[in-house]
């Protein structure tokens, strides 16, 4: 499914089923301390039940399977439902994957205890999201919302990488990160309040093969590169790895979550004010 959002790379259209085969094998790269933090908040663990939203292949609930909660996944892409399915069948998990948009979930009230965003909550048409999110979980139920990304003005390796993507994708606006809380839009705060958050470093192992195919994987290469544009980065990210990488190296990265408890519903589609840690700054 071709996507057109003025917000993200200044409306270039991407489609994530042009790159799902690759995001299959080179996009589960989160280290085991990732899942670790979730599941250490009480969060995706056992007798919980939990929606992932933009679940793409499904990384998140089926890294975090064994921790006993039941999962349920939805992404816009066909193509990624169809690759998760795939790798949950080849581990025997009992996910339930659906290709629907987060702005047409289609639950029953009350549902879930957790919803997860990982990757992805920038996507979404936040006014018609939030409420809808407040609405699926249950009383003092929490959203999660994560994401992770290389740091391009630390690291050479990603630096280089980056410098490349935005020499046949200039309006990528993936590039640049630097640490920070993420951000949360106003509206969630009239249905959530923030309960904690956290920003922390992780250094991601990778080969030069998986690494090259992280990047072609990602929005401003595989997901929306023309067939002659993605040849002719394939065959220059490869020269360039081949002259600053070794075979096996880390890229440093940073991890950030938010947490966010559903606000007590007082009447109709009103919910309470009270309590709260954080605010909307």
């Amino acid at each position: 499914m071709e996507i057109l959002d003025k917000r993200i790379d200044d409306g270039t259209a991407f489609d994530w089923g042009r790159t799902s085969e690759e995001y299959a094998r080179y996009r589960d790269i989160y280290p085991d301390e990732f899942y670790k933090k979730i599941a250490d908040r009480g969060l995706c663990i056992n007798g919980q039940k939990v929606l992932d939203l933009g679940t793409g292949t499904g990384v998140l609930p089926r890294n975090m399977y064994k921790y006993g909660a039941e999962w349920f996944g939805t992404d816009i892409s066909p193509e990624q439902i169809e690759q998760a399915k795939i790798l949950a069948s080849a581990s025997n998990m009992r996910i339930d994957f659906q290709a629907v948009p987060t702005e047409q979930l289609d639950f029953t009230g009350e549902t879930f205890d957790v919803i997860t965003a990982c990757q992805c909550f920038w996507y979404f048409d936040h006014e018609k999201v939030i409420p809808k999110l407040a609405d699926l979980l249950k009383p003092d139920g929490k959203l999660l919302i994560l994401y992770m990304a290389w740091l391009p003005y630390e690291d050479k390796i990603a630096g280089a990488s980056e410098e490349l993507v935005l020499k046949y994708s200039p309006k990528w606006s993936g590039a640049g990160e630097t640490r920070h809380p993420i951000w949360i839009p106003d509206v969630a705060y009239d249905y959530f309040e923030m309960e904690d958050h956290e920003e922390y470093d992780l250094m991601v192992p990778f080969t030069k093969e998986s690494w090259h195919g992280r990047m072609r994987a990602c929005r401003g290469v595989g997901a929306s590169l023309s067939e002659t544009e993605l040849a002719r980065w394939d065959k220059e990210h490869r020269e360039l790895l081949d002259r600053i990488a070794p075979e096996q190296f880390e890229v440093l990265h940073y991890a950030a979550s938010a947490v966010l408890r559903k606000r007590e519903k007082i009447s109709g589609d009103s919910y309470s004010e009270k309590g709260g840690f954080g605010n909307r700054s």
